[in-house]
């Protein structure tokens, strides 16, 4: 998965455009290596799958 089409769903996701986006497996740590570089990287919340899958949702409070 390309840099920029992560960096195009995660701004998708902040402004609320979508409610969340499943992340399959094999396209996970591509998209984890964008997220941890962000300033509002504590916002973002990923539930695990069955299947190593995940469920990103934006939070409007950071996580602690």
């Amino acid at each position: 998965m390309k840099e920029e089409l992560v960096t195009e769903i995660l701004d998708k996701l902040m402004t609320g455009e979508l409610s969340e986006y499943f992340v399959n497996n094999e396209d996970f740590m591509d998209f984890r290596r964008v997220i941890v570089k962000r300033k509002d990287f504590k916002h973002f919340r990923g539930i695990g799958q069955r299947g190593g899958d995940v469920l990103y949702q934006y939070l409007k409070e950071p996580r602690s």
